[in-house]
C-alpha cells in the first residue's frame, strides 16, 4: 500500500496535470483567435490535453 500511495504523491504526475491542463486552456483561447484555422487548431489543442489529463489522472488512481 506504501508504493502505491508514493506513486499517487509523485511530482511527475501533478507536473504532467499542469501542463495538460495549459495545452487545453491554449486551445480554448486558440479558438476565439481571428484566423481561418482557430478552431481546427483549438480543437486539436483540447483533444490534445484532454487525452494527456486522462492519462495523468489515470496514472495516478494506478
Amino acid at each position: 500500500m506504501q508504493h502505491s500511495t508514493q506513486n499517487a504523491n509523485s511530482e511527475k504526475h501533478y507536473i504532467a496535470l499542469i501542463l495538460a491542463v495549459a495545452i487545453g486552456l491554449v486551445g480554448v483561447f486558440i479558438r476565439f483567435a481571428d484566423f481561418h484555422w482557430a478552431s481546427a487548431t483549438g480543437n486539436i489543442l483540447m483533444g490534445i490535453g484532454t487525452i494527456l489529463v486522462l492519462r495523468a489522472v489515470f496514472a495516478i488512481l494506478k
